[in-house]
C-alpha cells in the first residue's frame, strides 16, 4: 500500500518526468520516426523507407563536414587540456590574487557564445582586427584568419579554447586538490624533480578528472555550431562547415526534416563511438 510519503515523492518527481517526456523522450521518438519519412514541415509525411540512409552514404558534403569537425577536435582538445591543466597547476599554488585569477579565467564561460564569437570575429578581421594590427607592427604581415582554407578552422579552435578553458581549469583544480600532499612530500624526500612528481603522481591521481574533461570537451567539440555559423558561415569553400551546422541547414534551410534526423542519428553514433574509444585508451594508459 502506498503511504503518504510515497505520494509526496511522486509529486516531487513529476516535474522531471514531464520535462523528460516532453523535451527528451517525445523528440527522440519523433525523430526516429522521421528517419523513415520525407517531411518538409508543411506537407504530410511521406514514407520513404531506407532512402534517407542511401542518400547519407552518397552525401560527400556531410562526410566533409565530419572531417572538418574532427580537424577541429584534433586541434581543440589537446590545446584545451594542456592550457587548462597548466593554468590549474598555476592557480593551485599559493599566489597573490588567486581568487581574482580564478574568476577571470572562468568569466568567458558564462558570457554568451554569440557575444564571444562576434568579439573574436572583430579580432580576426584582416584589415581592422587587433591581432593583425599587432602582427603588422611586429612582423609586417597580415594573416587571413577567417578567409583562408588552412587557417579558418584552427582560428575557430583557438577561439573555442579561449571560450571554454575556464570550465576545465575548475575541473582540473578540483582534481588537483584531491591529490594527497604526503605523496609530494615523500617524492621531495626522494629528490624527485617537479616533472617526475607531475608525471608519476599528479597525472595518475587526476586520471578520473582527465577522463571527464576529455569526454566533455569531445562532446562539446562535436557540437560545434555557433562559431562557424556566425564567423564564417561554413566557409571558405566549406572548410569550416561542421556536422552540426550541416544538419541544421538540412533541417531549417532546406526543410529536409527526415534526412536531417537521419544525419543526426548517424552523427550521434559517431560521437558515442569516439567517446567510448577515448575512455578505453585513457583508462588503459592509466593501468600501464
Amino acid at each position: 500500500m502506498k503511504t503518504k510519503r510515497d505520494k509526496i515523492g511522486y509529486v516531487f518527481v513529476l516535474p522531471y518526468l514531464i520535462h523528460f517526456s516532453v523535451f527528451v523522450a517525445f523528440p527522440l521518438a519523433f525523430s526516429f520516426v522521421l528517419i523513415f519519412h520525407k517531411w518538409d514541415i508543411i506537407s504530410p509525411m511521406d514514407w520513404v523507407g531506407f532512402s534517407n540512409f542511401s542518400k547519407l552514404v552518397q552525401d560527400v558534403l556531410f562526410f566533409k563536414a565530419i572531417r572538418n569537425t574532427l580537424v577541429f577536435l584534433v586541434i581543440h582538445i589537446p590545446l584545451q587540456i594542456i592550457i587548462a591543466l597548466a593554468l590549474a597547476e598555476f592557480l593551485n599554488q599559493k599566489i597573490r590574487f588567486r581568487g581574482f585569477f580564478r574568476a577571470s579565467y572562468f568569466m568567458p564561460v558564462v558570457v554568451s557564445g554569440v557575444v564571444i564569437t562576434i568579439l573574436w570575429q572583430q579580432l580576426y578581421a584582416q584589415d581592422s582586427g587587433i591581432i593583425n594590427s599587432l602582427l603588422v607592427k611586429l612582423a609586417g604581415v597580415k594573416l587571413p584568419w577567417l578567409t583562408s582554407v588552412k587557417l579558418a578552422m584552427p582560428s575557430i579552435a583557438i577561439m573555442a579554447t579561449w571560450k571554454n578553458v575556464g570550465l576545465y581549469i575548475v575541473l582540473f583544480l578540483v582534481g588537483l586538490q584531491t591529490v594527497p600532499k604526503y605523496m609530494y612530500e615523500a617524492a621531495d624526500i626522494e629528490g624527485a624533480s617537479h616533472w617526475q612528481k607531475f608525471r608519476h603522481i599528479t597525472l595518475p591521481m587526476i586520471n578520473p578528472t582527465m577522463i571527464m574533461v576529455v569526454i566533455i570537451s569531445t562532446i562539446g567539440g562535436f557540437s560545434l555550431f555557433i562559431e562557424p555559423y556566425i564567423m564564417t558561415g561554413g566557409g571558405p569553400l566549406n572548410s569550416t562547415l561542421s556536422a552540426m551546422l550541416y544538419i541544421y541547414r538540412q533541417a531549417f534551410s532546406f526543410y529536409h526534416m527526415g534526412y536531417a534526423a537521419t544525419l543526426g542519428f548517424f552523427f550521434a553514433l559517431i560521437v558515442f563511438s569516439v567517446v567510448l574509444i577515448q575512455k578505453k585508451i585513457i583508462e588503459r594508459e592509466n593501468i600501464y
